[in-house]
């Protein structure tokens, strides 16, 4: 399968979420809604690692090692280096500011954080369950002015081949995270 589409994310949550340390993504805008139902546009998806917008006091402590990590990985000037697919597993929205923030534990992102995006405009947070797929091998691409900016959604000139993704988490591994997921949305 060919994947087009990339999902551009903090370098900091993309190493949380490519090591299994996080697999839900928190979202306020850079999402489509239509007749009142929220979809992320895509429900697959090239993890696009950015440092745009990202400040180290804006994610906990126990991730600072992720910083460094994704320093690491940075792909060379004018270059992107994709080597995740994530898969949208599930979507709720949650209008209450304690349930958002009782996802603490499965998260990178600082309280502050949460509540500066839960306020933002119309109270509320999307909250993405996703499963994270290792690429066979890391994917360069050149980077291009129109991938830059502040923007959720890039297109590629050229897509990646998916075959033979393997998951960062097990099924028992996931299906255990949307328990707890869903018993923190829905105690």
């Amino acid at each position: 399968m060919i994947c087009s589409v990339a999902f551009k994310e903090w370098a900091v949550i993309a190493k949380a979420l490519a090591e299994g340390r996080q697999s839900l993504i928190l979202r306020k805008g850079g999402i489509a809604e239509q007749r009142g139902l929220f979809q992320p546009e895509y429900s697959e998806f090239l993890l696009y690692p950015t440092a745009f917008h990202e400040h180290r006091d804006k994610v906990k402590p126990t991730f600072a090692d992720c910083f460094e990590a994704a320093e690491r990985d940075k792909p060379p000037a004018g270059l992107l280096r994709f080597q995740h697919v994530v898969r949208v597993q599930r979507v709720w929205h949650i209008t209450d500011l304690a349930k958002a923030l009782a996802l603490d534990p499965l998260h990178a992102w600082t309280p502050e954080v949460v509540t500066q995006r839960f306020t933002y405009r119309t109270p509320g947070l999307y909250v993405l369950a996703v499963r994270v797929f290792h690429l066979p091998q890391p994917v360069e691409r050149s980077n291009r002015a129109d991938y830059a900016g502040c923007k959720t959604w890039v297109s590629l000139d050229s897509g990646v081949d998916t075959t033979g993704i393997t998951p960062v988490l097990s099924e028992d591994a996931f299906a255990q995270f949307i328990r707890i997921l869903e018993h923190l949305i829905h105690p």
